[in-house]
């Protein structure tokens, strides 16, 4: 059934994104900012007043107040919201990864299932807009080189790196290959935290399809690069900066030697998180499926696991 009033959605957690998605329920038409809840009071208190939005006391008054929440609390802490917001057949959208393991994460779609709540993942690189008009290109993807770099940020920290960052590029990856992982191999060191800070891992699919990851929490200069090979073409892919390069091979007529067709572009970057906060409420309102549903977060989050077990396995 489609909704016909205005949605309410809350915000737990109001660190640096949470902040963000405190910002666009504010602005998005169709939505009404039913304010946010963080257990740092006085966050919260800067943040409610700089938005003008209502801060509330507990976690119970934010559920009592909303339709829907965005649960943008540390990862360790995502289980205990999401569920306490099921339970009362609240839609929420989790910021990724859906949880800090499978057993959490099962537990999520379990209370999704028993109301029939929706669950939507906060995978923003698929609302990317140079993504978006590349996805139509790739269609037989043979090969996946992605570098995530980025410096240290407390923000993110209480996971490991695979988690924190390249957990973005695996959900994409997982989007644009047919077939499943079939292989990992994977390293990676910590160097600022108790965790794993730069990894890199070769994933392998059943399709024959391969992708090389690498991501890094202490570097000095951010590189957000996805690079796609397929047969007679090459799409390299700026998350940053929006540019996009196509390399295809043409035939030349009368000349046994192919040619070379180059395509650059460029999109603004735009607000990706934004058009993801927009998509969940569309499909609150439409009742129609998430376009990155909780299956997607239990996916991309067993592909990390298994990442994080290899790289466990190789420790010196």
């Amino acid at each position: 059934m489609i909704r016909s009033s205005a949605v309410r959605i809350g915000v737990a957690g109001v660190g640096s994104l949470g902040f963000h998605h405190a910002r666009i329920t504010r602005e998005l038409e169709g939505v009404v900012a039913a304010g946010v809840f963080d257990s740092d009071r006085a966050r919260m208190d800067t943040v409610a007043t700089e938005l003008g939005t209502p801060a509330h006391s507990s976690l119970e008054s934010l559920l009592d107040a909303s339709d829907a929440v965005v649960v943008a609390v540390p990862t360790t802490a995502h289980e205990e919201v999401a569920v306490a917001a099921l339970d009362r057949g609240l839609s929420v959208m989790i910021e990724k990864p859906i949880a800090p393991d499978l057993a959490a994460a099962d537990r999520i779609l379990a209370a999704a299932a028993r109301t029939g709540a929706m669950v939507q993942i906060g995978h923003v690189e698929r609302f990317n807009p140079a993504l978006l008009s590349a996805r139509d290109r790739l269609s037989s993807v043979q090969f996946i080189e992605c570098h995530r770099l980025a410096p240290f940020k407390e923000r993110g920290a209480d996971v490991n790196v695979v988690l924190d960052l390249m957990i973005h590029d695996i959900d994409v990856i997982l989007s644009l290959v047919t077939g499943k992982p079939s292989l990992v191999s994977a390293v990676g060191i910590s160097v600022l935290t108790s965790s794993v800070d730069i990894a890199n891992a070769r994933i392998e699919f059943d399709t024959g399809a391969i992708a090389n990851v690498t991501a890094s929490r202490v570097s000095t200069s951010t590189q957000r690069k996805f690079r796609v090979f397929q047969k007679h073409q090459y799409l390299a892919i700026d998350f940053g900066s929006g540019d996009i390069r196509l390399v295809s091979r043409t035939s030349n007529p009368g000349n046994t030697q192919p040619g070379l067709d180059e395509e650059k572009w460029n999109l603004d970057k735009g607000d990706a998180l934004a058009a993801e906060v927009g998509s969940f409420v569309n499909s609150i309102v439409t009742d129609m499926p998430c376009e990155v549903s909780g299956d997607d977060g239990v996916a991309a989050l067993e592909l990390a696991e298994a990442i994080i077990a290899d790289i466990q396995q190789r420790e010196f």
